[in-house]
């Protein structure tokens, strides 16, 4: 039985160049099919995604480029704060999630899709594809740098801070969307980050 001199620190793995890749391009797409699903049904979500979405209800511009151009501050928040591998993954990251919530619409159709079904499932891909964004050193802008930067320097579980923005981002869809609608939304956000919180503890995976 070892003593706990003899037990050694388990060091950490890199992440190769292709395993990032896999996983920025993965956590995107999920995050994309959350988007599409919400957009069917007019749900919202929260962070940057969230103003957006707003943007996108009472303007009509699309999607996809209101989402790139919301994040561009706060690029220069990570740079300084996070560093720049993860100012780097994150605008790839972000770029790609814009680029697929412009043309997944046009890849495929949903003719029925109850909002409830959407809330709980676009949660549950919106959660993975943070997850897998910030197991990678990236994430998709916004609430969820700070987030990240509240976990790692505060210790503040990066899937309760979302939370709580998220929700209050969501709530202020009162104005823009229908009343069912926005409850609806609030559960999703609900179970994306309740997924976050309890798959993203400090100290599980020191991925930042």
């Amino acid at each position: 039985m070892p003593t706990i001199a003899t037990v050694a620190t388990p060091k950490l793995d890199t992440h190769t160049l292709f395993e990032d890749a896999q996983a920025i391009f993965t956590g995107a797409l999920f995050v994309s099919l959350a988007l599409v699903l919400f957009g069917q049904v007019g749900l919202m979500t929260g962070g940057t995604a969230g103003a957006a979405f707003l943007l996108h209800y009472a303007t009509g511009i699309s999607l996809g480029k209101l989402f790139f151009a919301i994040n561009i501050p706060f690029y220069l928040f990570a740079w300084r704060r996070m560093g720049r591998e993860f100012t780097f993954k994150t605008f790839v990251a972000i770029s790609l999630l814009s680029a697929m919530t412009e043309w997944s619409p046009r890849l495929f159709a949903i003719d029925r899709l109850h909002p409830a079904y959407a809330a709980v499932l676009g949660g549950l891909l919106l959660g993975s594809g943070c997850l897998f964004l910030a197991r990678h050193r990236a994430s998709l802008g916004g609430a969820t740098i700070v987030s990240l930067y509240l976990q790692r320097t505060k210790g503040w579980r990066a899937g309760k801070i979302q939370m709580v923005i998220d929700c209050s981002i969501v709530l202020l869809a009162l104005w823009v969307v229908p009343a069912a609608e926005v409850a609806y939304s609030v559960l999703g956000a609900v179970v994306m980050n309740l997924f976050i919180a309890v798959n993203h503890k400090p100290g599980r995976y020191a991925v930042l």
